[in-house]
């Protein structure tokens, strides 16, 4: 799933209430697992002038690259996360957790032939899913409609629970961005 989905989905799913530190720890849980690769193929692309083809096609698939995707994506690491947060009372924490574990959750089934090993530290082992979130060829026709129609729900959602200008403004931005996303999957993948 596109990373503006995970933000508008798992704000949707644990922002209560849509703002404040509980707002922006659903927020920032379900940026996480996809953070370090914005990082590392922001540095390869725009710093050091790697083409995109390396970097899509061969270092996101190195044991380097997939080891940093292994920490944080790894359901282990969040599950105890979660589990701290619950245990402590710590809601940030919590709330944070649940929105990273749903965002695996999310690209576990959605990712195929570009998977993540989800359960690492305990295993290496990478899914396989026959549903691609982008993949023309494995199914991602159907999927993006279904991505777009959840990411509107959850904007009507977070809108209704009495977000802030700024606020609503943020996610319009992140469902535009999903919308512009998902078509161009389609375009051109």
């Amino acid at each position: 799933m596109n990373t503006p989905a995970h933000l508008l989905i798992g704000a949707a799913a644990f922002a209560r209430p849509a703002r404040g530190r509980i707002l922006w720890a659903a927020v920032l849980g379900s940026l996480l697992p996809d953070l370090s690769l914005y990082l590392m193929a922001g540095v390869s692309l725009h710093i050091l002038n790697i083409p995109p083809h390396v970097v899509f096609d061969e270092l996101y698939f190195s044991p380097q690259w997939q080891k940093v995707f292994a920490i944080d994506n790894s359901f282990i690491l969040w599950g105890l996360a979660l589990a701290l947060g619950l245990w402590r009372g710590w809601r940030v924490l919590t709330v944070a957790a649940s929105a990273g574990l749903l965002h695996i959750m999310m690209d576990f089934g959605l990712h195929a032939g570009d998977g993540r090993p989800h359960f690492w530290p305990l295993s290496d082992w990478v899914f396989h899913s026959p549903v691609s979130y982008w993949d023309t060829s494995h199914h991602s026709i159907w999927v993006m409609p279904v991505s777009i129609t959840l990411c509107v729900g959850s904007y009507v959602v977070l809108w209704s629970r009495g977000l802030s200008i700024s606020a609503k403004l943020f996610f319009a931005l992140l469902l535009a961005a999903e919308i512009w996303v998902a078509r161009q999957w389609v375009l051109f993948f």
